[in-house]
Formats: C-alpha cells, sequence, structure tokens
C-alpha cells in the first residue's frame, strides 16, 4: 500500500481542487489560508506538498524547514513569490498551473487593448460626471494594425489568435519560438528590437525572472514607433514603471494598459494618475473559470507527481509525459548507473562531464536522461540528498561543465550512451546500452569492451593477462563464501592489461580485496556498489 503524504495549502483554493486532492486516499490535505511566515515554516516541517496562490510568500528559510518537502504547486502562473532557486538546491520540485487561466488573461489583455483604443475608462467616467464628451475620446480602430507580442508562450499565443481575429497584424519575440510553431500559429517571429521599432501596440507575456526585470526599459522605449500602446498582463516589473512614466510624458507612448505593477497595490503610483493609463487590480485571471481551472489543474499535478511520480509544468525540473516517461525510464536507470559506476573508478575533481548520445534514444528529450547520469556520479561523493531537481545546480556550483551530444546514428547498437568524466588528474570514458529495450548493460570501460549488468555489487579487477589468473581469484571467494552471479573480460591485446568485472551476490569485505591485491599480476582490485 502506497503511504500518505500530506499537503499543506495557504491560500483560497476552489472547492473543486480541495475535492480532487481529499478524494486520494493517499493524500492528508492540511488547510490554513493566511498564515504567518513562522507559522508556514512549522507546519511545513511535516508536509511533502505546499500549494499556494499568489498571496504567500515561500521563503528560503521556509523551504529549508520543509525536511519531507518533494512539491511546491502554484496554483497560476508566477511563480515569484517562491524562491525557486533555493528550492532547486533543496532538491523540491516547483510547478505551476499554465493552463487554468490562458483563456481569461488572453481576454483581459484584448480587453485592455480595445479599453486603451477607445478611451474606454476615461469616457465613463466623463459620463458619469455629466460630461458629454465625444468629441475628446475620439478612438483608433485595432484592425489593420501591428501588435507586438513578446513571449509566445500559451497566453501569448492566445493573445495572438484572438488579436489576429480583430484583423492585427501579429508579430512576436521568443527566444525559444521555432519558425515551424510560428508559421503554425500565423504569427511572424521578428527580433526584439525588431518587435520594438514596429509594433503599434505591445504587450508583454513573460515571467518575471532576472533576465526579464525591466526587459522595457528607456532604452527599449527609444527604439518604439511614436504613438505607440503598451500592455502588461503578465508580472509587474517586465516594464519599468519609471520609464514608462517618461516615455508617457515625452509622447512617446500614448497609453499604457497594466494590470500588474512593481508593487502591489500600486499606493501612490503616479502613473494611476494620467488619463492615458487604463489600469486593473491584477484582474488577468480572476475569473470564476480561471480559479476552477487552476485549482482543478494543480490538484490533479500534485496527485501525480506525489502519489505517481509524474511531472507535469515544473519551472525547475523537465515535465515528462507520462507515456514518455515509461519509454525513457529504462535509460534514466541506466544512465544513474552508469553515473555512479564511474565516479566510483575516477580520481580528482570534475572538470566537465561529455554525454553522447546516438541511435534510438535521441527520438526523446535527452535533459532528463542526463539529469540521471548528473544525479548518479554526485549522489555517490555529496552527503546531501541529489535528485533530478538539483542536480545541474550543484553540478553548476561545483564548476562542473556538462556537455550534450546527439549523433543519428550508432554503429554497433541499436542505442549508445557515453560519457567522458574529465578531472584535474585525467579522464574517464564509459559506454551503455540497453539489450531487449530495456536491459540496461555497460558495454566500455576506457578503452576494454565488456557486458556488464549495472546492479548490485561488482567486483572490479585490473590484472595482467595471465594463465590460471580467475582460478587464483575464484579460489579466494569461494574460500570466503561469497558467490559470483556473472563475468566479463575486456582486454586490450594478448598478454597485456585485462579488466574483469565480476557481479556478487554479496558485499566483499575489504580483507577480501586484500588478498586478491595481493596475488601476483594483479594491478588493482576494488568494489563497486551499485
Amino acid at each position: 500500500m502506497k503511504r500518505r503524504f500530506r499537503v499543506l495549502i495557504t491560500d483560497p483554493l476552489h472547492k473543486d481542487g480541495l475535492k480532487i486532492l481529499r478524494d486520494c486516499e493517499h493524500l492528508e490535505v492540511v488547510v490554513k489560508p493566511g498564515i504567518s511566515g513562522q507559522e508556514l515554516k512549522q507546519e511545513i516541517e511535516q508536509c511533502d506538498a505546499l500549494i499556494v496562490r499568489s498571496q504567500t510568500k515561500v521563503s528560503a528559510e521556509a523551504i529549508k524547514a520543509g525536511k519531507r518537502l518533494k512539491v511546491i504547486g502554484r496554483a497560476g502562473v508566477g511563480v515569484d513569490n517562491i524562491d525557486v532557486e533555493e528550492a532547486t538546491r533543496s532538491g523540491v520540485i516547483v510547478m505551476n498551473a499554465p493552463g487554468g487561466n490562458t483563456v481569461s488573461t488572453a481576454e483581459h489583455t484584448i480587453t485592455l487593448l480595445l479599453a486603451l483604443s477607445r478611451n474606454i475608462t476615461q469616457a465613463q467616467l466623463s459620463l458619469k460626471n455629466n460630461l458629454w464628451e465625444r468629441k475628446k475620446y475620439i478612438g483608433t480602430e485595432v484592425c489593420g494594425k501591428v501588435l507586438g507580442i513578446i513571449g509566445l508562450g500559451r497566453i501569448g499565443a492566445a493573445v495572438g489568435k484572438r488579436a489576429k481575429g480583430l484583423g492585427m497584424r501579429v508579430i512576436a519575440y521568443d527566444p525559444f519560438l521555432s519558425l515551424e510553431r510560428a508559421k503554425e500559429l500565423g504569427i511572424e517571429s521578428k527580433r526584439f528590437e525588431e518587435v520594438l521599432k514596429t509594433a503599434d501596440y505591445i504587450s508583454v507575456h513573460t515571467p518575471l525572472t532576472p533576465e526579464t526585470r525591466h526587459m522595457i526599459g528607456e532604452r527599449e522605449f527609444e527604439m518604439m514607433k511614436e504613438g505607440v500602446r503598451v500592455i502588461n498582463c503578465a508580472r509587474g516589473g517586465i516594464i519599468d514603471e519609471q520609464a514608462l512614466l517618461k516615455a508617457i510624458k515625452k509622447g512617446k507612448v500614448k497609453g499604457a494598459a497594466l494590470d500588474v505593477f512593481e508593487k502591489e497595490p500600486p499606493r501612490d503610483n503616479p502613473l494611476l494618475k494620467l488619463d492615458c493609463v487604463v489600469a486593473t487590480p491584477h484582474l488577468g485571471a480572476s475569473t470564476e473559470e480561471a480559479q476552477v481551472g487552476v485549482a482543478k489543474e494543480m490538484a490533479l499535478q500534485i496527485v501525480d507527481a506525489l502519489v505517481y511520480g509524474n511531472v507535469r509544468n515544473a519551472v525547475n525540473f523537465p515535465s515528462i509525459d507520462k507515456e514518455i516517461l515509461s519509454l525513457i525510464r529504462p535509460y534514466l536507470i541506466l544512465c544513474e548507473k552508469m553515473g555512479s559506476f564511474q565516479i566510483q573508478i575516477i580520481r580528482g575533481k570534475i572538470k566537465q562531464i561529455e554525454i553522447k548520445y546516438s541511435g534510438e534514444v535521441t527520438k526523446y528529450d535527452l535533459s532528463p536522461i542526463t539529469l540521471s547520469f548528473i544525479k548518479g556520479l554526485l549522489s555517490f561523493i555529496l552527503d546531501k540528498p541529489i535528485n533530478y531537481v538539483n542536480a545541474p545546480l550543484i553540478a553548476q556550483e561545483r564548476g562542473i561543465k556538462i556537455v550534450e551530444t546527439k549523433l543519428s546514428e550508432s554503429e554497433d547498437f541499436s542505442t549508445l550512451i557515453s560519457a567522458e568524466v574529465i578531472t584535474n588528474e585525467g579522464k574517464g570514458f564509459i559506454a551503455g546500452t540497453l539489450f531487449g529495450k530495456k536491459e540496461a548493460r555497460i558495454v566500455r570501460i576506457d578503452d576494454y569492451y565488456v557486458d556488464v549488468v549495472p546492479q548490485g555489487y561488482i567486483l572490479l579487477i585490473v590484472n595482467e593477462d595471465r594463465p590460471g589468473m580467475m582460478g587464483a581469484i575464484g579460489s579466494i571467494l569461494g574460500e570466503n563464501k561469497i558467490n559470483i552471479a556473472s563475468m566479463t573480460l575486456g582486454r586490450k591485446e594478448q598478454g597485456g592489461l585485462a579488466l574483469t568485472l565480476l557481479n556478487i551476490d554479496n558485499p566483499v569485505p575489504q580483507q577480501v580485496v586484500e588478498q586478491i591485491r595481493g596475488l601476483t599480476n594483479i594491478v588493482d582490485a576494488k568494489v563497486i556498489r551499485l
């Protein structure tokens, strides 16, 4: 029977999401909305998962206090209220729910775009003050105008689709946008500067990161067309508000529509005093449908992650589809074993790991497979838990460079994965494959071609290639009641050095290893634990 996992919820979550969590027999659900930071540190100690919206601030201290914490779920898109770096370092997966509020946020963006174009809010206020100022609030049509979208993820793409329905020409900048995807969406892919110089309207739809903070600043406003209109329904801070204020006062920017701000609530923000600024209090995802959508999406993701080990929409870990995971799991196991094997036979401080993939494996996303090798390698030498989340960050912090190469064909195997680990004292090489799609095999160690099952205890012996060596080794093992499950032998040339690998049923005591090392023609012997 699967163990029960404790899920802590500290922000309001729609009842449909709560029902999914409570209906799962493997979960214990604790709801404590509005708790303080200190209370969060206390509550999180015994929790496996934490679900928040935008109110709870998940600090590094809170994450460190979560000794059992595996997953933090943000029921929404932005994760800037979560210390993602500390979560990654602690091996905690951070997930968001990007699909639940896509339509709501896209619709709100288009609503603000149209309100900005037709002076809706100013005209309404004028009318409510018993004024009839038709000439003052003459607007502009959006049909035929150019919308520039910065960030073409789910929401950006949804905005583009709706804008095209209004007859707008849509251009976009996204460093991860392929030409094929842009063509599929009917959107023109442009360089960042081209979008700024060409667009009549600019709408930002990127996450807030150190790289995107103030990505629209004084320099960028100077590049824009005279009379451009700017919209932000993504995250406060992507647009430099001081730079926007200056651009409006200079006449460069004709108007701005803002749903998010650098500081929320935006007390005494000078932008709110301008007639040409349309503003709403972070309402992008504030619809009944979005509240239900993000709650249900996050609840299902938490169940999948904790109970079944399937991760979706992670922001600090490659998300893997359930079906794909079942297909690549043998590769994950193989590479983790290869990493663990390699670290036990090399010497020195690791400087670089170069992993090469060839054959059938190359049709999959290779990043989680690479992570498996790093995880296996680091787990053996560090006293802190290493998992798929924190392995790349820890490697980076230790100055280890990771190089990944993909080759379309493999000469001798349907799939071959090899890794060269370079240290300050030399380098080591290991290669592995799958037999029959699932059975892991190590087929090369340095210059020795072998066939070894990477599991359990392996006695590795380097010896001079002389007759009777295996008899002498076998005698010592037999005398100590150590059974050999299987054996593989590799050698470079007759009479030279040979590499012997013995799969052993039981641990080999160190005194037995020393006995083997004492034999004539033995160069080295050690036990590999997998």
